[in-house]
């Protein structure tokens, strides 16, 4: 006991030992993070084609973005994509959830029905709708034959629905992480709130909002947030389904930052628009500290 005494007294009398055991992850930090973020940062402020020097022109990329046709297509999309994620995804998980939970028998069979689509890897989930939304072979192609023409939709063809097509690929995959999380949340309650609501008279869809939602409120809204940061973020299901197209209808600024660094070789360019989707992101967790701050259970 008093070895041990002796060594908890150094590690306390030393303060650079913490930082001892700390400093390989901050450098990685820093090499992995900060290094490249403060870069982009710099590189935002010149014309860089991604290779040899950097000629710097100030806020000039920004200037650019004001009268960019495609970059405010791509914003808008983000945001668009940001409420369809928002409201389907969440509203369909929390009522599977909350119906969940009252099984009692068989629920982990449910669990993993609903989250194997979210482990399958975003090219292979890309690569089954792509064949039932064949437009030769996929499910439109099948209703027409079957004397359905007006159910023929080019899904990832016509520039009125692209989007909402690929965030329906999205949500299949996504929808079931939410609901496993809602879950294990919801099963945190205590259940003699519930059985105090019934006793009053209190239906299931009283229980829910009085009860259910209030109870798992800390869990629902960090997933929107973290559903509205990845919103913005987004890029593997549109990239690999359309590439951002027909005509840009579904591009968003993940997708419009890569073309611009690796196939426009405006790397200056694209650097500015991802300081943007980070001052975005930025933002909205700025406003989440600050519910907090004041006192919201959140």
């Amino acid at each position: 006991m008093k070895n041990c005494r002796f060594k908890l007294g150094v590690s306390r009398s030393n303060p650079l030992i913490p930082w001892l055991f700390l400093s390989p992850l901050l450098i990685v930090n820093i090499l992995v993070i900060l290094g490249p973020g403060v870069g982009s940062v710099y590189f935002a402020l010149t014309k860089w084609s991604g290779l040899g020097a950097a000629e710097f022109i100030g806020l000039a990329n920004f200037a650019r973005m004001l009268e960019d046709p495609v970059y405010h297509k791509a914003l808008t999309n983000n945001v668009k994509w940001t409420i369809i994620f928002l409201t389907v995804p969440i509203a369909m998980s929390l009522v599977a959830a909350y119906l969940l939970s009252a099984v009692k028998k068989g629920q982990l069979v449910f669990r993993l029905a609903f989250f194997l689509p979210y482990v399958l890897p975003s090219v292979v989930n890309a690569h089954i709708w792509q064949t039932l939304f064949h437009p030769f072979r996929g499910i439109g192609a099948q209703l027409r034959k079957a004397g359905y023409p007006f159910l023929d939709l080019k899904f990832f063809g016509d520039t009125n629905i692209v989007l909402y097509s690929i965030a329906f690929v999205d949500n299949w995959h996504w929808w079931g992480f939410l609901v496993v999380v809602f879950l294990a949340a919801m099963q945190g309650i205590d259940p003699s709130l519930y059985e105090a609501a019934r006793i009053d008279g209190a239906n299931r869809f009283a229980q829910f909002r009085y009860i259910t939602i209030p109870g798992i409120r800390p869990t629902l809204v960090f997933m929107m947030l973290m559903t509205t940061i990845w919103s913005f973020l987004v890029f593997d299901y549109i990239y690999i389904l359309t590439q951002g197209g027909p005509a840009n209808a579904s591009e968003v600024l993940g997708t419009y930052a890569y073309k611009l660094a690796f196939t426009r070789f405006e790397a200056g360019y694209a650097a500015a628009v991802g300081v943007t989707m980070s001052i975005i992101t930025g933002m909205i967790v700025s406003l989440f500290l600050y519910l907090r701050r004041r006192g919201w259970e959140i």
